[in-house]
């Protein structure tokens, strides 16, 4: 059982690396397909590459922490439902449904984006601070974190696409 768990904790951080560059190369292309006022057919094909890496890490990542919370709940309890497990449960939620909301066009793109970048680096942070114990922390201080977290990444994305509209209406 114990190399299950250690290959399911492996695949796991494995997972949020491949969302965390994957979501890095989407943010990249939406930025590179809007500098020109349009998203042409090369561009719109790499993006659905891109969301399609996306949400092979999605699905990976909701399997095995599903595992992982599994094992170590019927091992320890309510006890094993630390900030960070709360919070690593909290993040994977906003995506999925950050994800099926920016699918069906009702989160705008001044937010959307921001949050997915924002929450998939928020998870290579937590697998990071776990692989260092350094799990002691509070609710509050995971949600401050958080909430300080997709504030920067809004107030970056929204930044960086008004300087590409600008650069678009001054040619």
């Amino acid at each position: 059982m114990e190399i299950i768990i250690i290959l399911t904790a492996i695949l796991q951080s494995m997972a949020v690396s491949l969302g965390v560059g994957s979501s890095t190369l989407a943010i990249t292309n939406f930025f590179v397909a809007i500098a020109d006022g349009r998203i042409d057919e090369n561009e719109r094909k790499m993006m659905g590459v891109v969301y399609i890496v996306l949400r092979i890490a999605m699905v990976l990542i909701l399997l095995t922490t599903g595992v992982l919370t599994a094992v170590q709940y019927a091992t320890h309890g309510a006890a094993f439902l630390s900030p960070f497990v709360l919070g690593f449960w909290a993040v994977v939620a906003v995506l999925y449904i950050n994800a099926v909301m920016m699918t069906k066009h009702l989160m705008p793109s001044t937010m959307g984006p921001a949050l997915q970048a924002s929450s998939w680096y928020t998870l290579g942070v937590l697998i990071a601070l776990s692989s260092l114990g350094l799990t002691g922390y509070s609710l509050f201080e995971f949600s401050l974190a958080y909430v300080t977290a997709i504030l920067l990444a809004i107030s970056v994305v929204n930044g960086i696409m008004a300087v590409l509209k600008s650069k678009k209406s001054n040619e």
